[in-house]
């Protein structure tokens, strides 16, 4: 087979972070029973008109300055028409040929595999969402949901820049971490609070021009993004092996069988007869909000990273773990700020206080999922670094802090956890340690060396944990040392 590539682009619905929906003062939450959340005005019944939501409008502003777009002081709403059950107006209130932001970008850091690419955005517009049609509630029949009708949007449209389905899937993480940092959306996919149509087209390599794409829906994961581009990839490129024409469609993903399937042809923007929606004005956004908006953006996570690197000195590794949310990187910049100790409160953040998160099922984009507050585990770590306890003892001390809500120094008197440093206790547990044990002394002195650590294990033993390590290393190498 001749060698072809990809021409990927995406557009991604991303729900926004709402009380309310687009044009009404419904409620945009999600989970309540079936159309329960409507009025006249989501359901576009006569003589209902829709009012902006001035909150999802500053959000999308947000998001677009996010993505270093050009907002647009003028934009407007039109109707966009088509005919779906749940779709109850028959048209969807969005933007079209004057959206709210253009021109911006995504840098997409590479891994191993790729190279790391500029991602163009060509647009963040507004809109409302449809309803919701359930398959599963009625036997042999089609249920419709209108809860989500008018739930407010922005739709973010991709520039066709990538060119692997691993490439894709990069940037709908690094997308989604973007969104989740500007607290846009909280992006649960789950709940269709973000969302992927792909776009994919194949061509030689070499070539310069667009070949006939189709779009795929039906993405419920990042994972099944990029199985549905791997799948259409190859599906394109056997046709063009073959001497076929790809057909201009809407793909379906299946993700149980694997495979993408035809859904309907794929429309063109005439097809939905766009026109200005005659009961919404212009949408303006002063300059001054523009600004003012900017200006309270938070650091964004690459930057972040970039800067855990050269403030803090830890690995680049350790950075994208510890920016991965804003939570988690507040988090540890505050340990930082009182242990001063910033490799040790990396290794406390990805490891423990990660663990204790992700084994109750928290959400580490939630502060209150941290259960040990950042001053409580300061101390634990000083205790630490003072030789109060060792690093082993530390970690049990922080499992009785997370289950108890008690302070280490509470813990550690309490239960006896202080480590030994009386040097008559110590040589008393490394002469018993020597003695029970006369061959593997006569091995150590005969140069294995290694057996030191079988000894620091014997008085470990006997000390419960609680010996030393470095007074008991030195009382260890001067017994052994003599004959």
């Amino acid at each position: 087979m001749a060698a072809y590539e990809a021409v990927i682009g995406l557009e991604v619905h991303v729900q926004l972070r709402t009380d309310q929906k687009m044009f009404c003062a419904d409620s945009a939450a999600f989970g309540a029973e079936p159309n329960t959340n409507v009025c006249p005005v989501c359901l576009g019944l006569p003589g209902a008109l829709p009012v902006v939501n001035g909150v999802a409008v500053e959000l999308a502003i947000r998001a677009a300055l996010g993505l270093g777009c050009r907002i647009h002081e003028t934009s407007s709403f039109s109707r966009k028409n088509y005919f779906y059950p749940d779709l109850p107006k028959g048209y969807q209130i969005s933007q079209f040929d004057r959206p709210l932001a253009t021109d911006g970008f995504l840098n997409v850091p590479g891994d191993d595999q790729a190279e790391s690419r500029r991602v163009r955005i060509r647009r963040v517009h507004l809109e409302e969402d449809a309803g919701k049609s359930l398959h599963d509630r009625l036997p042999g029949a089609t249920a419709v949901d209108l809860n989500r009708a008018g739930v407010p949007l922005i739709e973010i449209v991709s520039e066709p820049d990538l060119r692997l389905p691993r490439e894709a899937r990069a940037y709908l993480q690094h997308l989604k971490q973007l969104m989740e940092y500007l607290d846009v959306s909280d992006c649960n996919m789950e709940e269709g609070s973000l969302r992927v149509d792909a776009n994919v087209s194949v061509r030689r390599e070499g070539e310069t021009g667009l070949g006939v794409k189709t779009e795929v829906k039906n993405l419920n994961s990042f994972s099944n993004v990029e199985r549905a581009l791997a799948f259409e990839f190859e599906r394109q490129a056997a046709i063009h092996e073959a001497g076929g024409c790809v057909v201009h469609q809407t793909m379906l993903w299946d993700a149980g069988r694997g495979e993408a399937r035809p859904m309907r042809a794929k429309e063109e923007s005439h097809d939905y007869r766009y026109f200005a929606d005659p009961d919404l004005p212009p949408l303006v956004v002063a300059r001054e909000q523009i600004e003012a908006t900017y200006g309270a953006l938070p650091e964004l996570p690459q930057a972040r990273r970039r800067r855990f690197v050269e403030q803090y000195g830890v690995p680049d590794y350790d950075a994208g773990v510890l920016t991965a949310t804003r939570t988690i990187g507040d988090y540890y910049e505050a340990v930082v700020g009182r242990a001063h100790d910033a490799k040790a409160a990396s290794n406390w953040v990805m490891g423990p206080v990660l663990q204790a998160v992700n084994e109750r099922g928290l959400d580490p984009r939630d502060p209150r999922s941290f259960l040990v507050e950042t001053a409580a585990l300061a101390e634990l770590m000083a205790l630490v670094a003072d030789g109060t306890i060792s690093q082993n003892v530390a970690k049990q001390v922080f499992q009785r802090m997370v289950e108890s809500g008690r302070g280490a120094q509470q813990i550690v008197e309490a239960e006896g956890l202080a480590q030994v440093r009386d040097a008559g206790q110590l040589a008393r547990w490394v002469d018993e340690a020597v003695l029970e044990n006369p061959k593997e002394v006569e091995r150590y002195r005969a140069g294995e060396d290694r057996l030191l650590a079988f000894f620091m294990g014997q008085v470990m033993r006997k000390s419960r944990g609680k010996a030393d390590p470095r007074q008991t290393n030195e009382l260890l190498r001067e017994k052994l040392g003599t004959s």
